[in-house]
């Protein structure tokens, strides 16, 4: 599809969107047409808002099956699309409005109403997310130097409840086992599957930047991080049950991580060091009994972290090892190809001309903007044809002293033709040039009092010269072609 138009490859993705039969609404055709879109937002004359705005359109459509895949193709394309993609949802004042949604076309169109409602409301809230942040939670750097790790205190109160929003409309996909029953969903579950690892991911090393700096804030900035940190809790549960529904669908276990609870005597803490602040009376707790909690907990999270990276890290290497398989096959493929043809294929490098036999005879290709070389010639044109010196030497010398280099292309007087007159007429093009210049310097500088009349003089008479020699190239080749046209007569 590389040669069709930005509308051509919508149209053709719409046409596999709007697929009826349940059994194959994820098809070969639709993923093909996915990874066509992919890289349209990629390519710099696309228009995004035209993509968008089809994309939107067939979420109109009143079957689920388009609705569905629409939402999967637009999920695509900002998980794994350009970044013009998302930035321009982010930028939008309504994104997918499905919140009533219904299909009453069957039985399975109400069961798969409901999660489309409950799809959109995610990619509605994941670009939300991206408006107010200005980047993807999916996407960002992680790590002792990722962006979560190294937030400020201020920013970070402000951030993690973005990450909590979002994760709440992720996990209230809220999807069983028996439920995923059709390609259209499993798709669908799968992209959420992969977003919720990369999301918690990130969302842990807020919390963990979030416990490093709890004993420093304030008495305001400690109550937020508390509720913030309980809330944590509660989806690090409903983590846990989103991970097992994927692994009774059959997700590998090893790319599903292991989440390690941190300990319940840090809640304890936290709410101890905020009584503090408050003037509570609390009970007696030393600073190395705080240190050493807080350290088992950043631990715990620090372990759960890197679980989730070592997942993230396998998929990126599964992926690396699927694509390099696929290019080892076109090459096979290729080869065999070529193998089956016959070797009639020309090259650039060679040009075939039949003979008086019939046999096929190949030379090298003459290069007209070459000049010709000949071990018994005693003249050469100059290398570099935009080298203008001050002054002109005509280094064409008559025709009797040029090599007589015979061409497969048009005869003897061919290279003779390209490799003199080229030269020539590039050269009077620079001058007629330089020329020009010169004319307006000479209006320019004549008002300062400047003289430059001898250049310009120069410069006149370096053009006749050029010319000159070009008309008698010119003759001297009529006068070649009429005594070779009598030879051969």
């Amino acid at each position: 599809m590389s040669g069709q138009s930005l509308t051509d490859r919508i149209t053709a993705a719409q046409h596999s969107v709007t697929g009826s039969a349940v059994s194959k609404t994820v098809c070969k055709n639709f993923y093909h047409c996915i990874a066509d879109l992919i890289q349209c937002t990629n390519e710099m004359n696309v228009n995004i808002p035209q993509l968008a705005d089809s994309l939107f359109e067939r979420t109109t459509n009143s079957s689920w099956v388009v609705v569905f895949k629409s939402l999967i193709t637009t999920h695509h394309l900002m998980v794994y699309g350009n970044e013009r993609f998302i930035q321009y949802l982010a930028s939008r004042n309504t994104l997918f409005n499905l919140s009533n949604f219904l299909d009453k076309s069957g039985l399975q169109g109400y069961d798969m109403s409901t999660f489309i409602r409950r799809y959109s409301r995610y990619l509605n809230e994941k670009a939300v997310s991206y408006r107010q942040v200005a980047f993807d939670f999916t996407k960002v750097k992680r790590g002792a130097d990722g962006v979560m790790r190294t937030m400020s205190t201020e920013k970070l109160l402000k951030t993690v409840p973005i990450i909590q929003n979002q994760m709440d409309a992720l996990l209230d996909f809220n999807v069983n086992s028996n439920e995923l029953t059709n390609g259209v969903i499993n798709a669908a579950f799968m992209l959420l599957f992969k977003d919720a690892i990369r999301l918690f991911a990130a969302y842990n090393e807020g919390i963990i930047n979030l416990l490093e700096k709890y004993f420093d804030m304030k008495k305001n900035q400690c109550k937020e991080g508390l509720d913030i940190y309980k809330k944590f809790l509660t989806r690090m549960t409903r983590i846990s049950e989103f991970l097992k529904v994927a692994e009774q669908v059959g997700i590998d276990r090893g790319d599903i991580p292991d989440l390690s609870q941190a300990p319940s005597s840090l809640l304890d803490a936290l709410e101890q060091h905020l009584a503090s602040l408050e003037g509570k009376k609390i009970k007696d707790s030393t600073a190395a009994s705080r240190a050493t909690t807080l350290s088992n907990a950043v631990s715990s999270l620090a372990s759960t972290g890197l679980s989730l990276t070592k997942v993230d890290e396998r998929e990126k290497q599964a992926a690396l090892e699927e694509e390099q398989a696929r290019l080892k096959a076109l090459k096979e493929q290729r080869l065999k190809e070529l193998a089956k043809k016959p070797h009639t294929s020309l090259t650039t490098a060679a040009s075939p001309v039949s003979t008086a036999a019939g046999s096929i005879m190949t030379t090298p290709a003459i290069d007209i903007f070459s000049t010709p070389s000949s071990s018994n010639s005693t003249s050469k044109l100059p290398n570099d044809l935009l080298d203008l010196q001050p002054t002109f030497h005509p280094s064409v010398h008559p025709i009797s002293a040029a090599p007589q280099v015979g061409s497969t292309w048009g005869g003897k007087n061919f290279d003779l033709k390209f490799s003199i007159t080229m030269p020539v007429l590039l050269r009077n093009v620079c001058l007629v040039c330089e020329l020009f210049v010169s004319q307006k310097l000479v209006k320019r500088t004549c008002r300062d009092k400047i003289w430059v009349r001898p250049e310009k003089k120069r410069l006149k008479q370096t053009y006749v010269e050029s010319m000159a020699i070009q008309i008698q190239v010119s003759k001297t080749k009529q006068a070649s072609l009429l005594t070779t046209k009598r030879n051969c007569s």
